[in-house]
């Protein structure tokens, strides 16, 4: 089922106290203004247009990065304006019409898909998502007729006191419409009211002026509908959106000891079996295989992650992590990092653009650079690879079953050949022969009665 999603993001957001605009605060790492978007695309819109307003070119760059079309409202009149802007610019005058709005992140794509299935096969030329929520206060009160259509949204403002307590079902604002009836009608929504500024919902009244029937839809959670207008929101949004995903991990087979101590994006994917322990935060197109214990305190974001790993206590951005392999504690793998399978990163250790071969191990206290490592290689605690000279990177090859003493420095460009071993406290600027020893150290000096002879000077001299 084809529609057109309008996407309202033009306004600006005075209650975040932001410099920047409220639809690109991020909610589990995703801009506010995708939610929406891609939650319409994922219904079925073939089409998606954003009015944009404060902070535009902010916001234009995300829709347009999704594949959304974006018209500027240049001034920030009202919804109904908002929507007439849209249809004139982008030539819509046709077809189901389904308008959303950039600060509700949290409505499913399969609602969306209901509402637009009102207009799109039920026939009907408008339809409106209602919902319920536990206080009232506020939204417009929705009244019915027999056919269970909507007769007429009464202000929240201009209901007696009797209606507020009658009439608990709410219009959340979401529409679908037939395109060519709501371009004919968004034209005669007027202004006459104490803000000045055109409201789209002005367009059940229209529509039922002309006998024309108004469906309706309405929604169980009404947390779907939440709006973002201001810090506390955005964290009571996070926190729905934890939950959703989380409860949704867990019914596919993955555990967690506290899922209100797990935040997970919407575009991760977990195996079955992995287990999530507090802290954990997984972000963008992260993905993790089945069998995995992960956390605590760990953090990756666009991490692939295979089978039987454990990660503890490490951040991990844009690497991937192959079967068996464990991080941590207090690991940090930077862009590149490429762990082979039954790798191990151990504690206080920063590994950057390099791979860690097989069985490999990079234990304790350690950096690794732009590094190519073989199989079955263990790296002394305190060893460093010397990638930068100022000016330029530079790599380091290390062949397999190599022996880095502990306290190596390793200046690149340098080569180890297989089964190599390098002494403790090395600097090594040279390759190194496979099956060869490298040791550079200054001679040993032994001072005999330096200690006592110390000490009686001090106590002269105080």
């Amino acid at each position: 089922m084809a529609f057109t999603a309008l996407v309202l993001a033009a306004g600006e957001g005075t209650r975040m106290k932001s410099a920047h605009s409220k639809t690109v605060h991020p909610l589990l790492g995703k801009p506010l203004v995708a939610w929406p978007i891609e939650a319409a695309r994922a219904a079925g819109a073939d089409r998606i247009v954003c009015v944009v307003g404060a902070g535009k070119g902010e916001v234009s760059a995300i829709c347009e990065r999704l594949g959304a079309e974006v018209v500027e409202q240049a001034e920030r009149l009202g919804t109904g304006h908002a929507v007439r802007v849209a249809l004139e610019a982008a030539g819509i005058d046709d077809g189901c019409v389904v308008v959303l709005y950039g600060d509700t992140p949290l409505v499913r794509a399969e609602t969306i898909e209901e509402l637009a299935s009102e207009v799109s096969e039920g026939g009907l030329p408008g339809a409106v998502l209602t919902m319920a929520p536990e206080d009232p206060t506020g939204y417009g009160r929705i009244v019915l007729d027999e056919a269970g259509h909507i007769l007429a949204i009464i202000e929240h403002a201009d209901a007696t006191l009797e209606q507020r307590k009658a009439l608990t079902e709410c219009n959340s604002g979401v529409y679908a419409f037939d395109g060519a009836t709501l371009a004919r009608l968004v034209r005669e929504i007027t202004n006459e009211n104490a803000q000045g500024e055109y409201y789209l919902t002005d367009m059940v009244e229209l529509m039922r002026d002309e006998g024309l029937s108004v469906g309706r839809v309405f929604v169980e959670d009404a947390s779907e509908m939440l709006g973002v207008n201001s810090r506390s929101q955005l964290a009571e949004a996070t926190k729905a959106m934890q939950r959703r995903i989380n409860a949704r991990l867990m019914d596919a087979g993955v555990t967690m000891l506290d899922p209100d101590l797990v935040w997970v994006g919407p575009d991760v994917k977990v195996g079955q079996d992995t287990e999530l322990w507090p802290l954990t935060f997984l972000f963008g197109e992260t993905t993790i295989g089945k069998g995995n214990v992960i956390g605590p305190n760990t953090r990756l974001t666009n991490v692939a992650v295979g089978d039987g790993c454990r990660l503890e206590e490490t951040v991990a951005l844009e690497s991937v992590i192959e079967d068996g392999a464990t991080c941590g504690p207090r690991a940090y793998l930077r862009p590149g990092t490429h762990l082979m399978p039954g790798a191990h990163v151990g504690t206080s250790v920063e590994i950057k653009n390099s791979t860690i071969g097989e069985g490999s191990k990079v234990p304790h206290l350690s950096y690794i650079g732009d590094t190519t490592m073989g199989s079955g290689v263990n790296i002394g605690a305190a060893s460093v690879t010397c990638n930068y000279d100022g000016s330029k990177k530079h790599r380091t090859t290390i062949g397999n079953d190599v022996f880095i003493g502990s306290d190596t420095m390793m200046v690149a460009p340098v080569s180890i050949g297989d089964g190599a071993i390098t002494g403790a406290a090395s600097c090594i600027t040279k390759d190194v022969p496979a099956g060869a020893l490298a040791i550079e150290r200054t001679d040993e000096r032994i001072i005999e009665g330096y200690a006592a002879r110390r000490a009686a000077r001090m106590a002269r001299e105080s």
